[in-house]
């Protein structure tokens, strides 16, 4: 495998990732190199002692031994975009018309270049065999533990998981939580729609890798950059892309590759990265 670049100078985004990956600045040709499977991966999700519940649905392509992902709204993704993409060129999907087969073909060709690793910057975190709970909560536990901030702060949550509210309520943290989907949380707390509406009222962003996929995430990164806030990321979408913005907005990443922990009920691997610039 090929190992990780420097950054170039000045701010990197993921629209110059993109740029960088197709014109092979990252890695190999991508016109060398294919996918061999496509897929997607649905979810619905209720656990036991929670009040409600959510669904999931992830875009998978595979290059080589890696598969990158971006989760797009359930139903979203037609049949027809799996077949196109099973067997096409990288490079063409690095400019498909779809965001999420962009992301995930970005995501498998960077995973495939350099897989997460220490050598790599990522700090390997284990989580338990348990119940789909217990997997949720460990994982909310490694995420959290990526913001370093007062008792009393306020953190910016978009992609509403309860198991992410609850470990911030433990820390004694405030948040305010964002979704497009809206609705409530297993507290009754209301979830707002507009997330960067509500960032300026926020001392630190812990982000979906999912708003890569849905075109929110540059206007979060650009407002953690412009304002030194902290940016944490939770990343099953874009699990390799996000940690090269380290650094250029994004302060620390929980990588989560496929599979992902709610797939089974064995033991799991996350892999954290923090500080700056890979």
């Amino acid at each position: 495998m090929t190992a990780v670049r420097p950054a170039s100078a000045g701010t990197v985004t993921y629209e110059t990732l993109l740029a960088r990956a197709r014109g092979g600045e990252l890695g190999p040709d991508p016109a060398g190199l294919r996918v061999a499977v496509a897929f997607t991966t649905r979810q619905a999700v209720r656990h036991d002692g929670r009040g409600t519940g959510y669904r999931n649905e992830v875009l998978g392509l595979r290059v080589g031994a890696a598969v990158g992902s971006c989760a797009v709204e359930p139903g979203a993704t037609a049949d027809g975009v799996v077949e196109e993409c099973a067997g096409a060129a990288v490079d063409r999907l690095l400019d498909h018309p779809l965001e999420p087969v962009r992301v995930a073909a970005l995501d498998a060709y960077l995973m495939h270049v350099a897989p997460h690793s220490p050598a790599h910057g990522a700090r390997p975190v284990r989580v338990p065999a348990g119940t789909s709970l217990e997997k949720s909560r460990a994982r909310a536990r490694a995420v959290v533990g990526l913001l370093k901030l007062p008792p009393g702060a306020t953190v910016l949550v978009v992609g509403v998981v309860n198991s992410l509210l609850e470990a911030l309520r433990a820390r004694r943290l405030a948040y305010v939580p964002c979704d497009f989907k809206g609705g409530v949380t297993e507290w009754g707390e209301a979830v707002a729609g507009d997330a960067l509406a509500e960032a300026h009222r926020c001392d630190a962003l812990l982000v979906s890798g999912m708003t890569l996929g849905n075109g929110t995430f540059e206007p979060l990164r650009r407002h953690a950059r412009e304002h030194g806030k902290q940016l944490v990321m939770f990343a099953q979408s874009g699990s390799a892309v996000l940690p090269r913005l380290l650094g250029h907005g994004v302060s620390a990443v929980c990588a989560e590759p496929y599979p992902f922990f709610w797939l089974d009920g064995g033991p799991s691997t996350l892999h954290l990265y923090q500080g700056g610039a890979r």
